[in-house]
Formats: C-alpha cells, structure tokens, sequence
C-alpha cells in the first residue's frame, strides 16, 4: 500500500464546539452549529500551524489565525435511541437529529 503526503501543505490544528479538527486550505469540515449566516466569514481559534519544517504551537492558543467560510448549517443524519427495561413492558423509541455547520476553509495566517 502506497500512502503519499504532502509535507509542503500548511496545516492547523482550530479548536470549535469543544472539539479539535486538523485543517489545510480547502478542506470542507462539519462542526457544531454556529450562529453565522451561510456565506459569511468566520475566524477560529487556532492551536497549532505547521507549515513543512516550521510549526507555531499555541500556548495555550495562537488567536484567530484560520478563516473559514460558512457553506451550510443544517441537521445530520438521524440517530435512534431505544430504551428498553425487560420484564415491565417497558420500550420507548427516541430520535434525534444533530445540527452541524459546514466550514470551507480559506485561508490560514
């Protein structure tokens, strides 16, 4: 199996809804929902940049230096939740949907 990578592309570690994504320009990401319009700008917080030999680590972070564009917000496939006790009769059948924003990214600092 022959695996390629690119050391020369600029990667970055942001940090949103809890969670960390590891990020180049031009990815697409699905992120928890953020209260931006569809096709506005938006900044991140920033952890790590790495650009081939040269690598910016955050401590604990680097400020907004990643920009994305917000492509979406909408809600994700559903998921069944069932609760189930035996013996009682007891079965409840629950679903949920999780929002999610989706970030093309353009540009990192």
């Amino acid at each position: 199996m022959l695996i390629l990578f690119n050391f020369m592309a600029k990667i970055a570690v942001i940090k949103t809804g809890g969670k960390q994504y590891r990020v180049s320009v031009g990815d697409t990401v699905k992120v928890e929902k953020l209260e931006v319009e569809n096709g506005k700008n938006v900044k991140l917080d920033t952890l790590l940049i790495a650009d081939g030999a040269n690598l910016e680590l955050g401590q604990p972070s680097l400020g907004e230096k990643v920009e994305a564009e917000v492509i979406e917000t909408a809600k994700g496939k559903k998921v069944t939740v069932v609760k189930y006790k035996n013996k009682t009769r007891y079965k409840k059948t629950v679903g949920h949907r999780q929002q999610f924003t989706a970030l093309k990214i353009v540009s990192i600092a």
